[in-house]
């Protein structure tokens, strides 16, 4: 089982790990693509005032220019720590014991614009770069990415997919056709979709599994481990959606 999980604009900074080895990431046959978007941040940012037109940023937010200029150099720290908003709140990776955070490892990808799929434990520095940006020099990142990405994915070939992805970070790297799996909308009971609660939801999602650490080897189990937790999930009316039912 892979999980697929979209990242956040909003990060920690620091880090006590080495700098980016991209033959240390999850789907190394990425390595190429990775490395055409780096180069491309780290010569963006050598101009700060066409960095902060590109990543439409604010000049309160010209710090992160100086992240993109460091991407290379910088400290890094697991993937699922250095991302923070509603959904890795909710998760709360830190808190979580040692086996819980080895099953996040083997079981999470965190898909990042720069990075494509990373594992949750994957090291990796703080940076700006959202999933609709165009960069100079590097096709459009749909393009660049979503072709590649879902070829590694099927490479990798994990038994099913739970995509708890953003529609956004789906275009960067669709899921492969070939395998089973489910992308994941949050509703209420009465069908109603939600915002703030669909990140909340997915995050709290994921600790459950991370805590119970299940066997599960197929859609159907999971699905069986959700009911006796407690989790609702239903079919959607699109095929191969999922609707995690959550209370109002």
């Amino acid at each position: 089982m892979k999980i697929l999980l979209p990242p956040s604009e909003t990060k920690r900074e620091g880090g006590d790990g080495p700098p980016l080895d991209l033959s240390s990431l999850a789907l190394p046959g990425l390595a190429e693509r990775r490395t055409a978007v780096l180069d491309a941040l780290v010569d963006l940012a050598a101009d700060e005032e066409a960095a902060r037109r590109v990543l439409k940023l604010s000049e309160r937010q010209t710090g992160d220019i100086a992240h993109n200029r460091m991407l290379r150099t910088a400290p890094t720290m697991p993937a699922v720590d250095r991302y923070t908003g509603v959904l890795f709140d909710a998760l709360d990776a830190r808190s979580l014991s040692t086996a819980s955070r080895r099953w996040l490892g083997a079981h999470v990808w965190i898909h990042s614009a720069p990075l494509g799929p990373v594992g949750a434990l994957d090291a990796v520095p703080t940076y700006r770069l959202a999933a609709g940006t165009s960069l100079p020099g590097v096709p459009a990142l749909r393009r660049h990415w979503a072709e590649a990405t879902t070829s590694a994915i099927a490479g990798a070939a994990p038994s099913f997919l739970l995509d708890l992805r953003s529609e956004a970070y789906v275009a960067l790297g669709p899921t492969p056709e070939t395998l089973p799996r489910a992308y994941v909308r949050v509703v209420t009971d009465q069908g109603r979709a939600l915002n703030h609660f669909n990140k909340k939801s997915k995050g709290l999602l994921v600790r459950a599994l991370a805590e119970d650490r299940p066997r599960v080897g197929s859609l159907r189990a999971l699905r069986a481990w959700a009911d006796a937790q407690g989790i609702l999930f239903r079919d959607g009316e699109q095929q191969g959606v999922w609707e995690l039912v959550v209370a109002e």
